[in-house]
């Protein structure tokens, strides 16, 4: 895990080698249509269209160009395959050599079709591209070994986590005693039995971090290192590219309060966990919300699911508009003109919507009490 310089600098000798053989430049990218190493173009524009061009410059395809070269096939191929160009996108014809070990697909090494002067040393080249897919193999296990450690730090018991956190240690070696912060993503694809990681990122593509895993039905946790306590920033980047590496919808990140070495992991993973579903519960708080800010939710996430009974008729689906009446009203501490300003209402319309909820649930909004349990019931609700 810790040679990542020397395996970068590998990957890069081997699509050099690619392209020497082939005699054009040579692109590789991971799975996830991340970019990983290219060689050098030529300065003539025509050299590249534009999915390479925004490949090079934001290291990193679209969901949609994704989509398009996979319907060729590629994710299941073992030989060259070549792609049609598309004149009216400005797409150049391809070939995509697929980068597989032991039959799993790590990664594809793109080349322009037209600029290949010799298809013959397709072959030669595709076992350089073998070599290619060792080293990102390796480099998968690598990151699940170290995820497996996180999750059970995170989740393990006393002994496990003892172990774990020794493993994590031996792997970080003095960085161990640094800053970090744990992100959340939720919700996450979770992986199978046999995906061995497949469906989480590499590490090397997220920002500072250390170790990725998924923690079965809690999301996608990360292990970002921080240049100190007082600089979250690297937090937030690696929550960013998190969500940009999400398959499932709706996903939204939370960032834990930083900590210094790994022994408080657990406490930083329910901070993280409750700022993901805050700001999924709360879309003005995301998509990446940091403990710290929540508010309200600090408390409300580490209580159980539980709704007070009298408040069940108010928050039927047929009742939406008066909760979202309610919870205006009490967000703007009772003043009814500020709340009813944010409703764009009449007072009197948000009296009588007011008194109807009174009537449903039984409560007297004049008393302090029963204010902080409709509050708290409608902001638990969101969760």
């Amino acid at each position: 895990m810790r040679g990542d310089h020397r395996e970068y600098g590998d990957y890069q000798a081997l699509v050099d080698e690619v392209s020497a053989l082939v005699g054009a430049p040579a692109t590789l990218e991971d799975r996830d249509f991340r970019l990983i190493a290219f060689c050098a173009h030529e300065s003539d524009a025509g050299a590249m269209d534009p999915i390479r061009t925004r490949s090079i410059l934001t290291r990193r395809s679209t969901t949609e160009v994704r989509s398009w070269f996979e319907s060729f096939g590629i994710a299941h191929a073992h030989d060259p395959v070549r792609i049609p160009a598309d004149p009216r996108a400005g797409i150049r014809g391809r070939i995509c050599l697929p980068v597989r070990h032991r039959g799993v697909v790590y990664g594809y090494v793109w080349l322009l079709d037209d600029d290949v002067p010799d298809p013959g040393q397709l072959g030669p080249a595709m076992g350089v591209v073998t070599r290619i897919g060792t080293l990102l193999a390796r480099e998968a296990r690598a990151g699940a070994d170290l995820g497996r450690e996180l999750l059970a730090l995170l989740t393990g018991s006393r002994e496990r986590r003892e172990e774990a956190q020794g493993a994590l240690r031996a792997a970080l070696g003095r960085a161990a005693d640094g800053a970090f912060s744990l992100v959340c993503v939720a919700p996450w694809e979770s992986p199978g039995a046999d995906d061995e990681g497949d469906l989480l990122p590499a590490v090397r593509t997220v920002p500072a971090a250390a170790a990725l895993c998924a923690v079965p039905s809690g999301g996608l946790a990360a292990l970002i290192r921080l240049r100190s306590a007082d600089v979250p920033a690297p937090a937030r980047a690696a929550a960013v590219r998190l969500l940009e590496s999400a398959r499932t919808a709706g996903p939204a990140a939370g960032v834990s309060d930083p900590r210094s070495g790994l022994g408080d992991l657990q406490a930083a993973w329910r901070e993280a966990a409750g700022a993901a579903r805050a700001a999924r519960a709360e879309p003005r708080l995301g998509p990446v919300a940091h403990w710290r800010d929540i508010g309200p939710y600090r408390l409300l996430t580490a209580l159980p699911p539980a709704t007070d009974p009298a408040l069940l008729p108010l928050l039927t689906p047929g009742h939406a508009e008066l909760a979202h009446t309610a919870e205006v009203f009490l967000d703007c501490a009772g003043q009814a003109g500020r709340a009813a300003a944010a409703l764009a209402i009449h007072r009197q319309t948000l009296y009588y919507r007011l008194s109807r909820v009174e009537r449903l649930t039984g409560l007297d909004l004049d008393n302090g009490e029963d204010r902080l349990l409709l509050h708290m019931a409608l902001k638990s609700a969101r969760l």
